[in-house]
């Protein structure tokens, strides 16, 4: 980074999420190392009882990270070679390497270009013509925050005997409906990297679930299949959720609302101080409640204003520069659902996320503003 231009709003701040709870979390930590117990003890436990009743869910099982949720989702679900998996291409590309990590087929299927997520119009029709395979399952992505459109994609789902995985790496606390992202399939997939609306000091994820069966599967699959110590009923991995990480998420998961509400205050203001500029803003569609785990905006000179915003000292990050079937690993090899994914093409060359998060200053929102503002005029 240029000494010339220091940034003095970074586009996220995790260490401004550790300082304004030090005090507790430090606490917590302590707590931990005096106990001599590390791995799979009480703070997972406790951990596990409070997010699941925070999501309105009977079950959640710590692991290692938010990949390791997906990928022992779909095992939990017997999903694996010869299996078909629909999911989008504008996501963290953890979301398609998952699937293949338990050897099934991932097949993209298009968004729209309000939400970011989803569109069940194009789902239905790559269903309706699949490539060779068995289909399995689905993963929508509630992307940036924005829940995507579960009552349609469940529809669609229970119509073709396909499970459900909600991957809800970026959508801690939203709602659709009055009902929480993860509450809504079979499967509710959590990250807790340091940036996410709930974030760790390090890895951490969850799988939230209402069947029993399919979380007794999952905790035997999180430590080599043991039943009982060293004797595995099933192949299994190590994907555990260590104890410093569930106390520190116990500390953030009590504190999340209110930082989601600020997150949406910052929304609010970015918003309406960028009305009528040559912008799209984010929206929020009918009984959405969008937690903002990014604030993005789209403009088709995105290169430009990202650069004159760093010129500014301003951070930006663009969430994703290149869709999934159009990265190396997986360029020209990726099966894309019938109808194609322009919308996803359109999308990724003109989103830019502007700083956000909770400990975001109302001065640093204004400086955020003026800065657009001035670039707006350049146009």
């Amino acid at each position: 980074m240029s000494m010339d231009h220091p940034i003095e709003v970074p586009q996220t701040d995790p260490k401004a999420g550790y300082l304004v709870h030090q005090a507790e979390i430090d606490s917590a930590i302590q707590r931990v190392l005096s106990s001599g117990w590390y791995i799979l003890g009480r703070e997972v436990e406790s951990f596990e009882q409070k997010f699941a009743a925070y999501i309105g869910a009977n079950h959640a099982i710590g692991v290692a990270n938010g990949t390791d949720a997906l990928e022992l989702s779909l095992r939990a679900c017997s999903i694996g070679p010869g299996d078909l998996v629909f999911t989008v291409s504008h996501t963290a590309v953890a979301t398609v390497a998952a699937i293949e990590l338990v050897g099934a087929t991932p097949v993209l299927v298009d968004i729209d270009q309000v939400t970011y997520t989803m569109d069940p119009n194009y789902l239905e029709a790559a269903l309706a013509r699949p490539p060779a395979g068995t289909p399995k399952a689905v993963i929508p992505v509630h992307l940036y925050g924005h829940p995507a459109d579960m009552p349609s994609i469940l529809e669609l789902a229970k119509r073709h005997g396909l499970y459900v995985i909600e991957d809800c790496a970026q959508s801690h606390g939203a709602t659709l409906d009055r009902r929480m992202t993860g509450a809504w399939g079979d499967i509710g997939a959590f990250s807790f990297y340091p940036t996410k609306n709930l974030g760790a000091i390090g890895d951490g994820g969850a799988i939230i679930t209402n069947d029993i069966s399919i979380a007794e599967k999952v905790k035997l699959l999180r430590q080599y299949g043991w039943g009982r110590r060293y004797v595995s009923e099933i192949p299994g991995l190590n994907s555990r959720l260590d104890e410093i990480q569930a106390a520190i998420l116990q500390i953030k998961l009590n504190h999340l609302d209110v930082e989601n509400s600020r997150r949406r205050e910052i929304a609010k203001q970015y918003s309406s101080y960028f009305q009528g500029m040559p912008l799209t803003l984010p929206q929020e569609t009918k009984l959405c409640n969008h937690v903002y785990h990014q604030y993005v905006i789209r403009s088709s000179d995105r290169d430009s204003l990202k650069a004159f915003l760093y010129q500014k000292g301003i951070g930006t990050l663009i969430h994703y520069p290149l869709p999934v079937h159009m990265q190396p690993a997986y360029k020209n090899r990726i099966f894309v659902g019938e109808g194609g994914l322009s919308n996803t093409e359109i999308v990724s060359q003109e989103v830019l996320s502007l700083p956000m998060y909770p400990q975001l200053s109302d001065a640093q929102i204004e400086q955020v503003c003026m800065a657009v503002k001035e670039w707006c005029k350049l146009k």
